[in-house]
């Protein structure tokens, strides 16, 4: 049966509901707070994670609970964020892959940019395009006249098909209009390991991984993938500045949220993370990793998420990529 209720007391309904709405905003956090990695322990998502957790556990009072779901490159993850309640309580610990996912998985069971509410980009990290020793070039300019010399000849590697590295790869392709063949590994320690023994020319890694190798003399960085330089790196050019202009493609890390989430909920963690990435002891443990700390507004992060899912949906069509 149909109730038609009077105007007056849909009035009062929704204004009720709108006090609930600001009432459960101002009373959170009123219990553990939870911060989903959609990858294994150990890596720097979940490293991130960690640290960002502790602090604004220290920041609103309440446990901040970390909690690893690993599988299908970060999507069971970020499915389950994305499928939760929008109280506040279930977050995501969102990486690059989150934005190569719509352009590589075919049944992706939730919308990257409608299911989610951006709260802000925390880090950004390079990767440098590593090569051997053996291979005779030294800068980004000498290995693309290199490779137009040697078509089809030289390789680089990647932790896998899709991966950051391997899309870095395709791009340096297409842009510098040159032919060198990919070769997928199942992670990084193989490829890293490969390519310090020869059998492998280059690949683009994360610069913390490529650090060691490089002081050693056993690998020697060509550049870095981000407009800006590393840290880790400072005189190591971009690739961008190399000649290759516009090139810039890195790894990212950012706390999102189920969409739906109260506004005054994402604000005031926006405002205790802005306050953690801009505290000395957080930039200085992450710079060391080789991750720059970066802060922004919710809406700053939600249009670069939508720029990332364009950008890596192009290189994925230009390179017909397909996942395994």
């Amino acid at each position: 049966m149909k109730i038609n209720l009077p105007l007056s007391c849909m009035l009062v309904f929704s204004l009720a509901i709108g006090a609930g709405g600001m009432a459960h905003a101002q009373t959170w956090p009123a219990k553990p707070i939870k911060i989903v990695v959609a990858y294994p322990p150990g890596g720097p998502n979940d490293l991130s994670a960690r640290t960002i957790g502790q602090r604004l556990a220290e920041a609103f009072g309440q446990p901040v609970i970390v909690e690893n779901r690993a599988g299908a490159a970060g999507n069971i993850g970020s499915q389950y964020v994305a499928n939760s309640s929008p109280d506040g309580y279930t977050l995501l610990n969102g990486a690059s892959a989150l934005t190569i996912a719509p352009a590589l998985s075919k049944n992706l069971q939730y919308d990257v940019a409608k299911d989610f509410a951006p709260i802000s980009m925390t880090l950004v990290s390079s990767y440098v395009l590593a090569a051997h020793p053996s291979v005779p070039a030294n800068s980004i300019r000498e290995l693309i006249a290199l490779a137009k010399s040697r078509p089809g000849q030289l390789n680089y590697a990647s932790s896998g098909v899709g991966a950051p590295p391997h899309l870095a790869g395709e791009l340096l392709k297409s842009m510098a209009k040159i032919d060198i063949n990919h070769v997928p590994y199942k992670g990084v320690g193989q490829s890293i390991s490969d390519l310090v023994g020869g059998q492998i020319d280059m690949m683009f890694t994360a610069t913390n991984n490529a650090v060691p190798h490089v002081n050693a003399g056993r690998l020697k960085a060509l550049a870095v993938s981000l407009k800006k330089r590393s840290p880790l790196l400072p005189n190591v050019p971009t690739i961008d500045e190399s000649g290759v202009k516009g090139f810039e493609l890195g790894s990212w890390f950012g706390l999102l949220a189920p969409a739906g989430t109260p506004a005054d909920i994402v604000n005031r963690l926006n405002g205790a993370v802005i306050k953690i990435v801009g505290t000395a002891d957080f930039r200085e443990r992450m710079s060391s990793q080789g991750m720059d700390p970066m802060g922004s507004t919710p809406a700053e992060f939600s249009a670069y998420i939508k720029s990332e899912i364009a950008k890596f949906s192009k290189i994925v069509q230009v390179a017909h990529i397909q996942a395994d």
